[in-house]
């Protein structure tokens, strides 16, 4: 049987490092408390593995604090907090056409409910980036967020986030950056980025399992968002409303504690590798595959042509093939795993022409990809594309 080769880490990273399973099956066999609903000894046991977890998670984007940290159940509950948290009737929001449904969709419902309204900054088609002068350009005076993607879950394009933000922090308008492609994989610091909020998912670069995630608020910023839920926090339970303190303001009911802990485990083991040494290792994974697929006759491959200012996500169309049967004939017969489609951004493919087409076959590659599975991706595409011109 041919051996399966994942390359999906942009949906979710696979495999998971050994030291996720160990903490979530330690927590398995022997806590199963909720943290901070007792005093005993499991419920306190708990309590530190998410404490642990928010502090290592701070220190790994550099916030000033772990209570700016709060946990979320993935990336879109993160960007959702961030974007209904903050908006209100008649607000206006500039984000970009690169962005995720999971950005697009709450500004959306918002502009239904609320009144709000969106200007969608296209990306330059020579660079796939946005251009932080054109972000700047569509400030408008009742314009009450800026949200910008860091690197495009379709084409990888890195985007100029610190400069979108520096010109956000001059303006005095939040700026809620979307790290779902870059968290575990490049080095974020969120004052040098001028973020304001910044969401991320902890199943994909960080390595932690599905129904984690985090949205950092930078200090001060709390008093302007109000939580998408209310409930139980284990703190100040005398009185019937939400606690005003953080992070327990946007923390309503138990934690997803064994998820926290196979998290803590994760960003443990990107902390012991470094997330220099991972960046570095993504950029050889780059050049492998750019390098590579230029030689494949047929092969598209669209954003950067270049690992410089982007990550490890490729989108690619064979000639003579939909994007749908390339994925299906990668694995049927090369044991390869990709996602064909839309990937949860229509206006990105619009913008690459790729809308009406079945989008593109999404490549990505995580952290124990090696230099031998991008040969095996590129022969694969190869002889696909082969057997396409001869069809």
């Amino acid at each position: 049987m041919t051996p399966r080769l994942y390359l999906d880490n942009a949906a979710t990273s696979f495999p998971k490092p050994p030291e996720v399973f160990e903490a979530m099956r330690a927590y398995w066999e022997t806590l199963g408390a909720s943290a901070g609903r007792g005093a005993y000894r499991e419920a306190v046991e708990t309590g530190e593995i998410v404490a642990g977890c928010r502090r290592r998670l701070a220190r790994l984007i550099r916030a000033a604090s772990p209570e700016t940290v709060v946990f979320t159940f993935n990336g879109s509950g993160a960007l959702s907090q961030a974007i209904k948290g903050l908006l209100r009737d008649g607000d206006h929001v500039v984000t970009s056409t690169l962005e995720h449904n999971s950005v697009l969709r709450p500004i959306s419902a918002l502009g239904t409910q609320r009144g709000v309204l969106v200007t969608h900054v296209p990306a330059d088609p020579s660079t796939g980036r946005v251009r932080a002068a054109d972000m700047e350009a569509a400030i408008r005076p009742e314009t009450r967020l800026i949200a910008l993607v860091h690197a495009s879950n379709v084409i990888g394009t890195i985007q100029p986030v610190a400069e979108v933000g520096a010109s956000a922090r001059k303006r005095g308008i939040p700026f809620l950056v979307d790290a779902a492609q870059t968290a575990g994989h490049l080095p974020i610091d969120v004052e040098a980025l001028c973020a304001d909020l910044l969401a991320m998912p902890g199943h994909k670069g960080l390595m932690g399992p599905l129904g984690t995630g985090a949205l950092y608020i930078k200090p001060g910023m709390e008093s302007r968002l109000r939580p998408l839920l209310e409930g139980g926090t284990g703190s100040a339970s005398e009185r019937p409303v939400q606690p005003e303190f953080m992070p327990d303001k946007f923390e309503s009911g138990s934690h997803n504690a064994i998820g926290l802990a196979g998290l803590s485990a994760a960003i443990g083991w990107v902390e012991t590798r470094t997330i220099e040494a991972l960046a570095g290792h993504e950029r050889t994974i780059c050049n492998r595959f750019l390098d590579g697929a230029a030689q494949v006759h047929g092969l598209t491959v669209y954003g950067p042509p270049v690992a410089e200012g982007r990550v490890a996500v490729f989108s690619v169309r064979l000639a003579g093939l939909e994007p749908s049967e390339l994925s299906a004939a990668m694995e049927t017969e090369f044991g390869i795993l990709t996602r064909s489609g839309i990937h949860c951004a229509p206006l990105a493919h619009e913008a690459l022409g790729t809308h009406r087409d079945g989008g593109t076959t999404r490549v990505s590659f995580g952290a124990f990809s090696t230099q031998d599975d991008v040969d095996r991706c590129l022969a694969c595409l190869a002889e696909l594309s082969s057997v396409a011109a001869n069809a």
